[in-house]
C-alpha cells in the first residue's frame, strides 16, 4: 500500500504489539500507519500464551471470543470430577499455579501467529494503515518531527511523521537508530521450539520434564516440541532450525530415540535478558520486545508489550491531539519500566531454577513446596500473570489496575469500556460525582455506575470512592485542567 504522509505516528513492526498499539491509537482519533518488514503474518511458533491482564484488556476490546483455544485437557492429565481445579500456570515448568484474587481471568492459550492474524483483522477494520513489505534504513529527528527512511520493492523512500514507537521486537532497528541503551546479561542457554512430526511409537511424555541434560516440553499442542539447553547461546542463530538439530536436543535432553519426521515451524531463542535505559528519547518511543527482552517462560512476553501499548496508546493519543497535561508522556516509562524489570528478574530465577545440577535440584524441591502454601502459590500466581499495580494517589482497592468486570444496568462494564475513552463511573443519586467531571467533557465521559470510579482509556482505574477533592485531582493529573465554566 502507499503509504499517506504526514502521519500522527508511525509504528515500526506489525507484530502483535505494533498492530495492537496502532489500533490503540487509531480508536483515539490518531492518524497512523504500521510498516513492517514481512509481506504477511509470520507463521513461526512463537508465544502461546496471553496474561490475566491482557486477557481482560482485550474483553475490553471485544476481542477476546476471537482467540482460537487450544485442548489443555490431555496436557495437564485426566482428573477425577471431584478433583480440585488444574492448575492455570506455571513457574520453571512447575505446573502448580493455582492463581489468587487478583488473578481475576484465567490466562488465553492461544498461539502467536493466531493472536497476530486477529490484531492484523481488527486494525484493519479501524482504519490502521498497514504498509508490509518495508524496511526502515533510517532515522531522524528534528525535534518537531520524524524522518524514517524506508525500503520497499519502489526503492527508498521517506515518510514523516510527528512520532515514531519502534515495536521491531528485541533486534530493533529503531532501538539501534536512534541510541537506546540497552544493557542487561548475555545468553547463557539454548532454547529450541517446533511443530514437528514424530514417529510412532511417540517416547515424549506430555507436560514439562526436566532431566539431566535440560528441560523438554511436549505439548499442550499435539505437534508441539521445546527443549532448554545449558551449553550456552546458540553458535547459529541466523540459519533456520532444521528437522536434525531439533531432533538431536530432543534425544539429548529426553534421553529417547525420539524420531522427527518433519519439522512444520521452528525458532531457536535464549535467555538473552535487557532492557531500555529509557523508553522515549525526543519524539522516538519503543515498546514490546523493542523495549525489553527476556526467555520467553511462562508466555510473559506478549503481555508486556499489550500492556505497554494501551499504557501508551491514550497518553501518545492525547499528546498528538494538544490535551495532554505536562508530562503525560512521561508517566509511560515511569509506569512501565519497573513492570518490565520485575518480569526480567522472575525469567532469571526460571532460568536458575531449571539448570540440571543436584543442588538445583534440592532448590527446585524446595520452590514446589513453597507453592503448595495458598499464600506463596497466590503470590507467584500473582508475579507469572501480568496482575500489576502502578503507583497511585488513590486509596481505592482497585486503583492503579485493571478495573475488575462487574454488572452496569444490563450490560457488564468491560461491555462499556468499548467505546474508546476515559469514564467516570457515577454511582451517586443525584449525579453529583458526573457533575464534578463537567469541566473535562470531551475529554472524559460520564455513565450510571454501581461504584464512582475514574477508569482510564488503558482500563486502570485512577480514583475510586466519595472524595471530590481527590476526582479533580484524579482527572486534572491525566487529563488535564478543566475547561472554564460555560465552556464544556
Amino acid at each position: 500500500m502507499q503509504l499517506k504522509e504526514p502521519y500522527d505516528v508511525l509504528v515500526v513492526g506489525g507484530g502483535p504489539v505494533g498492530l495492537f498499539l496502532a489500533a490503540e491509537l487509531r480508536r483515539a482519533g490518531t492518524h497512523v500507519a504500521v510498516v513492517e518488514r514481512e509481506p504477511e503474518p509470520v507463521r513461526q511458533i512463537k508465544a502461546g500464551s496471553i496474561g490475566s491482564s491482557s486477557a481482560e484488556l482485550f474483553d475490553q476490546r471485544g476481542l477476546a471470543d476471537r482467540f482460537p483455544q487450544p485442548d489443555l485437557s490431555a496436557f495437564l492429565g485426566a482428573r477425577d470430577a471431584d478433583a480440585p481445579p488444574p492448575p492455570i500456570g506455571h513457574f520453571s515448568g512447575l505446573w502448580l499455579l493455582r492463581g489468587s484474587a487478583d488473578v481475576r481471568t484465567p490466562p488465553l492459550f492461544a498461539a502467536q501467529y493466531d493472536v497476530e492474524v486477529v490484531l492484523d483483522a481488527y486494525a484493519a477494520d479501524l482504519g490502521v494503515d498497514v504498509a508490509r513489505g518495508r524496511t526502515v534504513t533510517g532515522l531522524a529527528d528534528d525535534g518537531d518531527a520524524v524522518r524514517l527512511t524506508v525500503e520497499g520493492d519502489g526503492g527508498p523512500a521517506e515518510v514523516t511523521a510527528r512520532y515514531i514507537v519502534g515495536c521491531d521486537g528485541g533486534r530493533s532497528t529503531v532501538r539501534r537508530l536512534a541510541g537506546f541503551a540497552f544493557d542487561g546479561t548475555p545468553a547463557t542457554i539454548t532454547g529450541r521450539q517446533a511443530l514437528v512430526e514424530i514417529a510412532e511409537p511417540n517416547p515424549l511424555q506430555r507436560g514439562w520434564h526436566r532431566t539431566d541434560h535440560g528441560m523438554v516440553v511436549f505439548g499442550p499442542d499435539p505437534r508441539r516440541v521445546l527443549t532448554v539447553e545449558f551449553d550456552g547461546p546458540p553458535a547459529d542463530r541466523v540459519s533456520p532450525l532444521g528437522r536434525a538439530e531439533i531432533e538431536a536436543s530432543l534425544r539429548r535432553v529426553s534421553g529417547t530415540e525420539v524420531t522427527v519426521t518433519a519439522l512444520l515451524t521452528g525458532s531457536r531463542w535464549t535467555d538473552n535478558t535487557r532492557r531500555a535505559g529509557c523508553y522515549r528519547r525526543g519524539r522516538v518511543l519503543l515498546a514490546g520486545d523493542a523495549a525489553h527482552v527476556h526467555p520467553p517462560f511462562g508466555g510473559q512476553g506478549l503481555d508486556l508489550g499489550f500492556q505497554d501499548a494501551a499504557n501508551l496508546g491514550w497518553k501518545l493519543a492525547a499528546t498528538v491531539a494538544g490535551h495532554a497535561p505536562d508530562g503525560l508522556l512521561d508517566t509511560y516509562d515511569d509506569e512501565r519500566a519497573p513492570v518490565a524489570a520485575r518480569v526480567l528478574e522472575n525469567t532469571r530465577a526460571q532460568v536458575a531454577l531449571m539448570r540440571p545440577d543436584p543442588q538445583t535440584s534440592a532448590l527446585r524441591d524446595l520452590f514446589a513446596d513453597l507453592l503448595a502454601l495458598d499464600d506463596a502459590n497466590a503470590h507467584v500466581s500473582s508475579i507469572m500473570f501480568g496482575t500489576d499495580r502502578y503507583p497511585t494517589a488513590s486509596t481505592h482497592p482497585e486503583a492503579g489496575r485493571i478495573v475488575a468486570d462487574r454488572p452496569v444496568g444490563e450490560r457488564r462494564l468491560y461491555e462499556v469500556l468499548r467505546t474508546p475513552g476515559a469514564v467516570v463511573f457515577d454511582a451517586t443519586p443525584d449525579g453529583s460525582v458526573g457533575e464534578a467531571a463537567a469541566g473535562w467533557a470531551g475529554r472524559v465521559r460520564v455513565e450510571s455506575g454501581p461504584e464512582n470510579l475514574l477508569v482510564r482509556p488503558d482500563g486502570v482505574v485512577a480514583w475510586g470512592g466519595a472524595d471530590a477533592a481527590g476526582l479533580d485531582k484524579a482527572l486534572t493529573h491525566w487529563f488535564g485542567a478543566p475547561a472554564p465554566a460555560g465552556r464544556h
